[in-house]
This record gives C-alpha cells, sequence and structure tokens, in this order.
C-alpha cells in the first residue's frame, strides 16, 4: 500500500492535526483512490452484498471526519480500517435486523476477509472473535485489522508498528491460527 504520494499525504495529515481545514479536502482527493480500492478489494465476492465501495468510503470518511491527529499515512489507514470494519458490520447488521425475525441466514464474505479454506466465515462471527482476540491480545488482533480491513502487508505492518518483518510474520501465523480455531473453520491460508 505504499504510494508515491506518502510524503505529500504525512504532510497534509500534520497539516489537519494543525488545524488546517484545506489539508482535509486535499487529503480526500489524495487517498481517495486508495480508499476506494481497498473498499471494493473487501466487497469483491460477497454474496449478496448490497453496499458499493463507494458507499463504504464515504461511510468510512464520516466516522473520520472529527480524527485529525495522525502521525502518517500508514496510521491514518490504520484508522480508515477500523472505520470500515465498523461500518461493515453494522451493514450486516441491519441487513439482517430488516428481515422478519432478524434470522437471515450468514452470507460468506469476500475473497479480503474469508482468510479460511472454504471462505464462509461471516462477517459478524469474524468481528465477534476480533473482540475475543482482541482481549486477550489486543496485538494480534491489531494486526488482523491492519492486514483485512486495512489492506497493509507485512512489511507496511512492520514499519506501522516499528517491529521487524519476522516478528510480524510470526504474529501473523499466530492470528490465523487463533482465528481458525475460533472460527471452527478449515485450515488457514
Amino acid at each position: 500500500m505504499s504510494a508515491p504520494h506518502d510524503g505529500e499525504a504525512t504532510l497534509l495529515l500534520r497539516r489537519l492535526a494543525e488545524g488546517d481545514g484545506g489539508a482535509r479536502v486535499r487529503l480526500v482527493e489524495l487517498l481517495y483512490g486508495e480508499l476506494r480500492a481497498l473498499a471494493s478489494a473487501q466487497l469483491r465476492g460477497s454474496k449478496g452484498e448490497t453496499l458499493r465501495p463507494t458507499a463504504l468510503v464515504h461511510e468510512a470518511w464520516l466516522k473520520l471526519a472529527d480524527a485529525d491527529d495522525f502521525a502518517d499515512r500508514r496510521h491514518f489507514f490504520a484508522v480508515a480500517a477500523k472505520a470500515m470494519r465498523s461500518v461493515l458490520v453494522d451493514h450486516v447488521r441491519a441487513k439482517r435486523t430488516q428481515k422478519r425475525g432478524g434470522g437471515e441466514e450468514a452470507s460468506p464474505l469476500d475473497e479480503t476477509v474469508a482468510f479460511l479454506e472454504g471462505g464462509d466465515t461471516d462477517l459478524l462471527d469474524l468481528n465477534d472473535a476480533l473482540g475475543e482476540l482482541e482481549r486477550e491480545d489486543g496485538e494480534l488482533a491489531r494486526l488482523v485489522e491492519l492486514r483485512f480491513f486495512g489492506g497493509l502487508s507485512h512489511e507496511e505492518i512492520a514499519a506501522a508498528e516499528g517491529t521487524s518483518l519476522s516478528t510480524v510474520e510470526r504474529r501473523w501465523r499466530l492470528a490465523r491460527a487463533w482465528l481458525a480455531r475460533r472460527l471452527g473453520g478449515g485450515a488457514p491460508r
């Protein structure tokens, strides 16, 4: 997720933190395409999904509207990933409550979050599992969030978290194994 305008995004994020309202507009212009691509990847392949990438980006941006204290571009995308996760979970919950009795069958997730063989992990189940993982090991939960909802590579996560690539890869294997056990899926990829 590294981009040629990383420096400009970081500068704009700093100006935003200092109260420059114009920086927010330029930041949206600069990062909108990347946010939309991330949203498209998250929604790709979702059966019966009515939320569109543009709507996901706009809803996530609304959640970020009052935030202005980002260390850099990677930090911004980490927070954006959390906002997108929240929007997706809220959307699935709202769809389920619209059905009479609230008991819609679980829909498969797209390839971005369906990391178990078979790809039949439900977003709400994943969200619940991430909540449990966060209580047990917040760093592992953050790693999953950065990877799936933030679209960051292992290298980018290592840089964002200030740790080594080998540590990220080791912790990633641990997080996948924990989630596979918790979600009752097959062998993790």
